[in-house]
């Protein structure tokens, strides 16, 4: 997996996907095909999710957003309902709640794994509650089986945005199992890269209605009328939405799902590394993973505590930018604090502030040599000596 060391003096990004020959010559068969849009290679796609995680049906689509807009249409979620879902998270779930109508009410996370706990969904539930849209933090699950029996017992929906875990899982469920509907991103920073693109996964009826909805109502797709030789054949079942994958992003995308296995083992190799190297820094907290966790290490998210190190996030960022070039990022901004959503949050959410004042995304993926490693644990350490 290492490759040709780099000086210590080029600029280590915060992410890069890791591509290979096999996937530019996926690409490059796709060209060759004729074929550019949801079609082969798609489906292709669609058949590996479904057989790795047992579910009715999936559906990719341009990107986890377009999922979860999809999911909340399909589950007929509109005006006057409400979703619970984190604010800890990217505002690509509470936009596409916002755009059904829907009202998202914002939950505080769990301080040891910043994921939504099921006791404090249970406790902002109203009668207009229709759905719960949970997110998988930085590759570490959320209690799946806990919330898929709350869920049951007050007759809500279950939406797991898995965006940050292609390959994890918790007590033996894999993420993407469990809910009514699960998205997935192959964003260019995920777990698999495909560049953009996206995945609906879940219950059978529920994954058709929105097959229907993100190819525009019709009720076949262009590559089975293609392969009937009758493009003009079909009918507009319902008002719907463009939200297919295209060949050219499957294409990457299908084979970055094949190593999702290698892809994991070399993040959490990184992961196991950086733990031991910043385990006694005063002032930072490396991430927890719970028992019966695998954790899928889409980030590698260290809390810093400016009260006990010896300077704060901000701090680290920049110095690590500006003498070293390593590159950090920041997830996230709470969503009750972003502009069209900060009348929406009812109650404190002191969890979700406080982490996302003191969290840093350092780099931890598969196209890190062992020395990219070793510059970031060096480095790390050297601003608490």
């Amino acid at each position: 997996m290492n490759q040709t060391l780099a000086p210590a003096t080029d600029p280590l990004p915060w992410n890069r996907p890791l591509i290979g020959e096999a996937e530019i010559a996926s690409v490059v068969d796709t060209l060759r095909s004729g074929w550019l849009t949801h079609g082969p290679k798609a489906t292709r796609l669609e058949h590996a999710v479904r057989e790795r995680l047992d579910v009715e049906d999936a559906f990719a689509v341009t990107s986890c957003t377009a999922a979860l807009h999809l999911a909340f249409l399909a589950a007929d979620i509109g005006a006057g309902d409400e979703v619970i879902t984190p604010s800890l998270t990217f505002c690509a779930a509470p936009n596409a709640i916002r755009q059904v109508g829907a009202n998202p009410v914002f939950v505080d996370v769990d301080p040891t794994t910043l994921t939504v706990a099921p006791e404090a969904v249970e406790a902002v539930i109203t009668p207009l509650t229709r759905a719960i849209a949970v997110m998988h933090y930085g590759g570490q699950m959320c209690d799946m089986r806990a919330l898929r029996q709350l869920a049951d017992r007050h007759g809500l929906l279950l939406i797991e945005d898995a965006a940050h875990a292609l390959h994890a899982s918790r007590d033996s469920l894999p993420a993407g199992s469990a809910a009514d509907l699960s998205t997935f991103s192959f964003y260019a920073n995920k777990v698999a890269a495909g560049g953009e693109g996206g995945l609906l996964v879940g219950r059978g009826e529920l994954v058709h209605k929105a097959r229907l909805l993100g190819r525009h109502g019709i009720d076949s797709s262009a590559w089975q009328r293609h392969g009937k030789r009758n493009t003009a054949d079909y009918e507009v079942t319902v008002p719907g939405l463009k939200y297919v994958m295209s060949d050219l992003t499957a294409a990457l995308a299908v084979v970055q799902y094949d190593r999702l296995e290698e892809f994991t083992r070399r993040r959490a190799d990184i992961a196991a590394a950086y733990t031991s190297a910043f385990a006694h820094l005063p002032g930072l907290a490396t991430p927890a993973v719970l028992p019966g966790v695998e954790h899928g290490w889409f980030l590698y998210a260290i809390l810093i505590d400016p009260a006990a190190a010896t300077l704060d996030r901000d701090q680290l960022a920049a110095t690590l930018l500006e003498r070293h070039q390593i590159s950090t990022s920041v997830h996230f901004k709470p969503v009750h604090l972003l502009g069209p959503y900060r009348n929406m949050a009812h109650r404190p959410l002191p969890v979700t502030e406080t982490a996302a004042a003191r969290q840093l995304s350092l780099p931890c993926y598969p196209a890190m040599t062992d020395q990219d490693v070793e510059r970031v644990i060096h480095a790390v350490r050297e601003l608490w000596s």
